[in-house]
């Protein structure tokens, strides 16, 4: 689990994403929707919040997974590991991406092409005691630009328009801003929906 997070790290930064030359903001998981009963049924549930090579970072567990994200400026990385007796189904095509103005829309993950997109997704299977390491990009964010200079182009999670003259003032509208993520998995033929809900916690401006 280690070895796949550290791998993850350097090649994504934990919770910084830049939308502009000087500008990053920071996104933390700021709540989990568990499946019903499910402090009865899966044990306690929290989030756990790191400190992994000086970067600050979020979890959630119960007592069936151990989920681990990163937020990039175009998509969510985890790491996915399986606590419980039994293999875990993830069923992609059921997974959906919520805006931050309430749209809900499909998702891609790691191996789809994009011009597949929208196509059927064969569901991810993760054996007991192993790991999942994989990411989620909306499928809406996925384009084609067409001409000399074209090609797939990956839209941004969070668009602002921010005053660079006056970052502190026009920052405060979008701090506390969120998306959400329905992320099903399916144990011994028993779908459980998670929502993981990520929070702009700050925006700030490189020197």
């Amino acid at each position: 689990m280690k070895k796949i997070l550290l791998s993850l790290i350097a090649a994504v930064s934990m919770t910084s994403c830049a939308f502009g030359p000087y500008l990053t903001y920071s996104v933390g998981l700021s709540n989990v929707e568990a499946p019903a009963d499910a402090r009865t049924q899966y044990g306690e549930t929290k989030i756990i919040k790191l400190d992994v090579e000086g970067k600050t970072n979020y979890k959630y567990e119960d007592d069936y997974i151990d989920i681990m994200w990163i937020v990039s400026s175009t998509q969510f990385n985890f790491v996915l590991k399986n606590k419980s007796n039994y293999s875990i189904k993830i069923p992609w095509d059921d997974v959906a991406y919520i805006s931050p103005s309430g749209q809900t829309g499909r998702v891609m993950h790691s191996g789809v092409k994009y011009i597949d997109r929208n196509n059927s997704q064969p569901a991810s299977i993760v054996p007991k005691g192993a790991s999942l390491s994989d990411i989620v990009m909306p499928t809406d964010n996925v384009y084609y630009v067409s001409g000399q200079y074209g090609g797939w182009r990956e839209g941004k999670l969070f668009n602002f328009a921010i005053d660079k003259n006056n970052v502190e003032q026009s920052k405060q509208e979008y701090i506390g801003r969120t998306v959400r993520l329905l992320f099903p998995v399916i144990i011994q033929d028993v779908k459980n929906e998670y929502v993981f809900e990520f929070k702009i916690e700050d925006i700030i401006q490189k020197k």
